[in-house]
C-alpha cells in the first residue's frame, strides 16, 4: 500500500519510511531516521534524528520522539531512539536519545502505550506491553521490565529497575528498585505485596500468586536480614519461577529495594 504524506511535512531527505505510512500536516521527521510500515504520525509529531520506529504505532500531536538528551555533559554525539512496534504515544509525549555516558540508545519495546505529557529520559530501556499514564516522568537510566504499569504523575530516579507486572500507584516517587509481581504506591513509593490483580490478568495461576505472598512475607515481614531471608525463601519455595525470579532481582539490586509500607527499613533492605 502507499503512503499518506501531507504536502505540509518536512521530511529530511536520508529519512526511511516504511509501506502505508501515514504523516500528518506539519509533521517533522529528522535526519537517519526509519519509520516502519503501518505507522501513523499525527499534526505537529516531531521524529528528531537517529530514531528508529516500528510498525504500526501511533504518534499524537505534539509528541517529541528522539530529542537531545537533557545530560550537562551531552555534546551532540551521535546517540539513538529505538522504539517497537504496536506502540501509542499520546499527546505531548517526550522521548529522548542516549547519551555517551550511557548505553548510547534508548530502548522501547512493543505493545506500550505512552498516555500524555509522560517523559522518557536518556538511556532508559522500556520493556514489552508497559503503561506509562499521564505525567509519569522517567529520569536517565531507568529501566521497567514488561507487563508494568505506572500510575498518573509518579517519578521514577535516576538507575532505579522497575520489575517485570509490576503495579505502582499514582503521584508517588521512587528511588529503590521496585521487585517483579509487587503493588507499590504512595508519596514515597512502598511495597504492598504482591500485585495479584495484575498477575491473575497476565494469566499466573494461584500456585505462583500464593507462592509469591508467601515469599513476600518471608523477605520483607519476618524480621530476618535480607540474605537471611532470601535463603529462607530459596529453601522452602522451590520449583515457581516467579519466586526464583523475585529472589533474584532483590539479590542483584545495586541500590536497594522499596521497603514494606509496615516495615520499612526494618530487615535490612
Amino acid at each position: 500500500m502507499s503512503s499518506q504524506i501531507h504536502p505540509s511535512a518536512v521530511i529530511h531527505p536520508s529519512a526511511e519510511l516504511g509501506a502505508d505510512v501515514r504523516i500528518d500536516p506539519y509533521v517533522v521527521v529528522g535526519a537517519d531516521t526509519k519509520i516502519g510500515d503501518g505507522t501513523f504520525l499525527e499534526a505537529h509529531s516531531v521524529i528528531q534524528a537517529n530514531t528508529e520506529i516500528g510498525k504500526n504505532n501511533h504518534i499524537h500531536p505534539h509528541a517529541v520522539i528522539g530529542g537531545e538528551p537533557q545530560h550537562a555533559a551531552f555534546k551532540g554525539e551521535k546517540t539513538f531512539t529505538r522504539i517497537g512496534d504496536n506502540n501509542i504515544i499520546r499527546e505531548c509525549v517526550t522521548i529522548h536519545r542516549g547519551t555517551v555516558q550511557g548505553v548510547q540508545e534508548t530502548v522501547i519495546g512493543s505493545g506500550c502505550m505512552f498516555m500524555a505529557y509522560s517523559h522518557v529520559a536518556h538511556d532508559c530501556k522500556i520493556g514489552d506491553h508497559v503503561i506509562l499514564a499521564n505525567a509519569v516522568q522517567l529520569a536517565g537510566h531507568v529501566e521497567v521490565g514488561r507487563n508494568v504499569i505506572i500510575s498518573g504523575m509518579s517519578a521514577v530516579q535516576q538507575f532505579i529497575r522497575i520489575g517485570e507486572y509490576s503495579f505502582l500507584g499514582g503521584a508517588s516517587g521512587y528511588k529503590l528498585d521496585v521487585p517483579p509481581f509487587m503493588l507499590a504506591h504512595g508519596v514515597r513509593g512502598m511495597l504492598f505485596g504482591p500485585n495479584l490483580i495484575g498477575l491473575k490478568r497476565n494469566g499466573f495461576d494461584s500456585e505462583a500468586s500464593k507462592a509469591l505472598k508467601k515469599a513476600y512475607k518471608i523477605i520483607f515481614r519476618s524480621g530476618l536480614t535480607k540474605e537471611q531471608s532470601l535463603a529462607k525463601v530459596e529453601e522452602e519455595i522451590q520449583g515457581i519461577p516467579s519466586v526464583d525470579r523475585l529472589v533474584s532481582f532483590i539479590r542483584e539490586s545495586k541500590n536497594g529495594v522499596v521497603p514494606d509500607h509496615k516495615q520499612r527499613c526494618s530487615n535490612g533492605h
